[in-house]
């Protein structure tokens, strides 16, 4: 832990016997503090004295101390002989020193601080190594360390137990108006936001789950009984993804409120519901008539409503072919490529995802996913399941399997993650979501200075399959590299092969246009 640190975590039995006289525990504190040099025990000395004389003229005792009497102390208008004029110009340092000599109180066991204390010291020094482990830079793990005890430190100074963390809780630490006997300068805590409370506290909280020092979070039950049995249905017996559930999730959730009850249906509020929220989302419009119409098939199995209102739910018109998909030509792919540099770690893992992207034509998602175990090397394969969840093999072209191979060799950090690519930074996780992909395609874009290109990943898929037609390949080879299950999905690539169009183009029917 931090040498600045002004907190123990293994407070002592609380004792039966009264505590000393104030001068004797003075006396000890000051003792205690005689490695930080003589001007501590001076500054420190003072500060105790009119918190003592204070106490005296309150006539509060010694066992009872709780930050709530330092926070009276902090406040109180001083007429103290021989302190006011210290106490008007000084009052936050003197507080920090009380509170340092109330956690000495603690540590000696003449305060009672409650159950649930005495391991915290042996989580923090395992929660150190653990930081240690995961190759942080120094900055970082001072953070994440220094936040801890600060959390430890919060706990013991509220009266807290481990016992008592949820995320209300954590919430209360991050915007808690800071008085904590942890490391200060000039009475003030060095400087920590809300969110790296917020976020420190949470990953040392999930940091003590894992030891079994908090329970776990219990999941939230479902608490609408129709959605609970559409959710089990669409896992056991449509075999949706994980994926698909979320998202069909989040939208019948949203419904549910315009809704009501199922029993209560008719086709005016369903067309209503369906309309508000079109609006909120116009661009996922077919996608929300497939989710409502999947929803209400299944209560009418359940007998839940009637089976006219399937017809409820107003058809979109989509028309596959009036758009051209996007693409860039070879040369341009060629120049993002070339863009993509060498010198630095992340600079190689994202040349071998842009490969992967230009020359197989892989998916975000496929590129997320994909494990050390899809590659093998003597074969010259790469395993890639896609959206069907069913295994394909792809070649292994020569240039992406020396990009992966150089990413392994020299730029892949020390992990234990069966993911092929992980994140450059500390703690070297995979990642979780296709849009970091796609930002790594607009960093090499930026990088290069390449513009006028489409953001996003899915232009190599575009770009491959166009360029595949236009260099002769058939539909079926483009549908085979870019593993679609029906012809209909790669003819759309036919429209943008114009050397091919312009052979089969009929002439204008009639004269020439004037």
């Amino acid at each position: 832990m931090s040498s600045r640190s002004f907190a123990s975590f293994e407070p002592a039995p609380r004792r039966t016997e009264d505590p000393p006289i104030p001068d004797a525990l003075l006396t000890a504190f000051l003792s205690s503090l005689s490695s930080e040099g003589a001007a501590c025990s001076v500054v420190y000395g003072a500060a105790v004295r009119h918190f003592l004389h204070w106490l005296d003229l309150q006539g509060i005792a010694i066992r009872t101390l709780d930050d709530r009497v330092v926070r009276r102390f902090e406040k109180h208008r001083c007429r103290c002989h021989r302190y006011s004029a210290q106490q008007a110009v000084y009052k936050a340092d003197i507080a920090a020193r009380v509170r340092r000599f109330i956690r000495f109180l603690e540590d000696r066991g003449y305060i009672a601080v409650g159950d649930g204390q005495a391991d915290i010291g042996k989580h923090l020094a395992a929660y150190s190594a653990k930081i240690a482990d995961q190759m942080f830079t120094r900055g970082t793990a001072r953070n994440y360390r220094s936040d801890a005890e600060h959390f430890t430190a919060w706990l013991r100074v509220s009266r807290l137990a481990l016992g008592d963390v949820d995320a209300e809780l954590i919430e209360r630490y991050a915007h808690h108006d800071c008085r904590c006997p942890v490391y200060r300068k000039r009475g003030k805590l060095v400087r920590s936001g809300t969110k790296r409370r917020r976020r420190c506290a949470q990953s040392f909280v999930e940091f003590l789950r894992t030891r079994g020092a908090i329970a776990p979070l219990v999941p939230v039950a479902e608490t609408d009984p129709h959605m609970s049995a559409y959710l089990a249905w669409l896992k056991q017996h449509r075999g949706a993804s994980d994926e698909t559930i979320r998202r069909y999730r989040s939208d019948i959730t949203r419904l549910t409120p315009m809704l009501g009850e199922p029993s209560q249906w008719d086709a005016a509020i369903l067309r209503s519901a369906f309309e508000r929220r079109s609006k909120e989302t116009p661009g996922s419009v077919s996608l929300l008539v497939t989710i409502m119409r999947s929803y209400i098939r299944f209560l009418i199995g359940q007998g839940e409503c009637r089976p006219a209102l399937l017809h409820a739910i107003p058809s979109v018109q989509r028309y596959r072919l009036s758009n051209l998909p996007r693409y860039v030509d070879a040369a341009t792919i060629e120049r993002i490529i070339a863009a993509c540099g060498t010198h630095r770690p992340v600079e190689v893992r994202d040349k071998a995802i842009i490969l992967l992207l230009a020359r197989l034509g892989l998916r975000a998602g496929d590129v997320r996913d994909m494990r050390l175990d899809d590659i093998d090397w003597r074969g010259g394969y790469v395993r890639v399941k896609g959206k069907t969840r069913r295994p394909d093999r792809l070649p292994l072209p020569q240039d992406v399997g020396d990009a992966i191979l150089a990413y392994l060799a020299t730029a892949r950090p020390r992990s234990g993650e069966e993911h092929l690519f992980l994140r450059a930074l500390a703690p070297f996780t995979p990642f979780v979501s296709s849009a970091e992909i796609a930002g790594i395609v607009s960093r090499v874009l930026d990088r290069g200075a390449i513009e006028g290109v489409p953001s996003g990943s899915h232009i190599f898929r575009h770009s491959l399959a166009t360029n595949m037609l236009r260099a002769g390949a058939g539909l079926e080879s483009v549908g085979t590299i870019l593993r679609h299950s029906s012809p209909e999905t790669t003819a759309i690539y036919a429209k943008v092969d114009l050397p091919m169009l312009t052979k089969i183009a009929q002439p204008w029917p009639g004269d020439l246009p004037c």
